[in-house]
């Protein structure tokens, strides 16, 4: 037998007029709901399962990664049931001051799915149909890594970088490696740094890249070693490290950029006198857009991204707690988690 949840909501209006206002098996007008494939899992998640998560009002279903199919859709959209699709989990309002200038990643009353609403850590969810982009062409493991890795196109995206530029990746976790891959796309010279070995080689054996291990002897150094005593031209953080941002100000290049691509909670200072001699631009990176799903979406078609080495530990949704718990503690060999909620029987 299956696992007994059975969870059909994100938002309590929405869920009513389901269950109360529409026929049955019909989602309310431009809703669908979905056939839950695969979640990931990424650092979120496992803040939110240690009850860690700063932005969060608990209980809460997680999930935020999500592909599936289509069960059923009440919207005007070019999409039909049993289609394949994966979910952009950003929920934006359509008409704040960044709604209106296309800019929904960083609407100013964004509610992320399994983050502010209750998420895909079930058989099924509703979530509104403008959200839901076609997945056709890639597994649903693929589509369910498309998220995490559009965190990294956007941050580069927003770098505004060229072909050639010199780059520094800090922080070799999901998002970093997929900041990472999505620079070297777009034709940077990546260099990714870390402090823990076993990903620093991971980084180096199975995807290729330049690396700096950030636990020996002086990063500044190093850096001016390796850039000619220039520093970096672009500088991303993904660490969620506050004082690996503040570090990082140092490594930038003279008319550099440094994207903050982690968030913390905490207020991240630097030397006003260094930045302005440098002539830095400072640049903060949230979530993703629809264009940055779809250019996620054409690399992985096109081979560009390898999903098969990103995707290192599986669950079911029967297992997903245990297994969870584990992995929140022992990171060893774990780069990306996937949840088989479709095969959990």
């Amino acid at each position: 037998m299956g696992p007994t949840i059975k969870v059909v909501r994100c938002a309590e209006p929405a869920r009513l007029m389901f269950e109360e206002q529409q026929a049955p098996g019909t989602p309310p007008e431009g809703w669908a709901l979905i056939n839950v494939a695969y979640v990931g899992i990424c650092g979120t998640d496992y803040h939110i399962f240690e009850g860690r998560h700063p932005y969060l009002a608990y209980p809460r279903v997680m999930g935020h990664e999500v592909s599936g199919t289509i069960a059923a859709i009440n919207a005007p959209v070019d999409l039909s049931v049993g289609e394949q699709i994966l979910v952009n989990p950003y929920f934006a309002c359509g008409n704040c001051a960044a709604c209106r200038q296309g800019k929904p990643n960083c609407c100013m009353s964004i509610e992320v799915l399994g983050v502010h609403r209750d998420g895909a850590m079930s058989e099924q969810v509703l979530v509104p149909a403008q959200n839901l982009i076609p997945a056709a062409g890639l597994s649903p493991v693929e589509a369910a890594t498309v998220e995490f890795l559009a965190i990294g196109a956007h941050a580069v995206r927003r770098s505004m970088a060229g072909p050639g530029i010199r780059t520094l990746v800090i922080g070799a976790g999901p998002i970093g490696l997929g900041t990472a891959l999505f620079a070297r796309i777009a034709q940077l010279n990546v260099t990714v740094m870390d402090v823990d070995a076993e990903r620093l080689a991971f980084a180096a054996r199975q995807l290729g890249f330049l690396v700096i291990d950030g636990s020996k002897g002086s990063i500044v150094e190093t850096i001016a070693e390796r850039t000619a005593g220039a520093g970096f031209d672009v500088v991303f953080d993904a660490t969620g490290n506050s004082r690996s941002m503040q570090s990082a100000f140092a490594y930038v290049a003279h008319g550099g950029v440094m994207v903050m691509v982690s968030v913390v909670p905490d207020d991240i200072t630097f030397s006003d006198p260094e930045f302005h001699k440098r002539e830095m631009m400072l640049i903060g990176s949230r979530n993703a857009t629809r264009g940055d799903f779809q250019h996620v979406i054409a690399s992985i078609r096109a081979g560009k991204i390898p999903i098969d080495r990103l995707v290192t530990h599986r669950t079911t949704l029967r297992d997903s707690p245990r297994d969870i718990a584990i992995w929140a503690q022992q990171k060893s060999g774990l780069i990306k988690a996937v949840v088989d909620v479709a095969g959990s029987g």
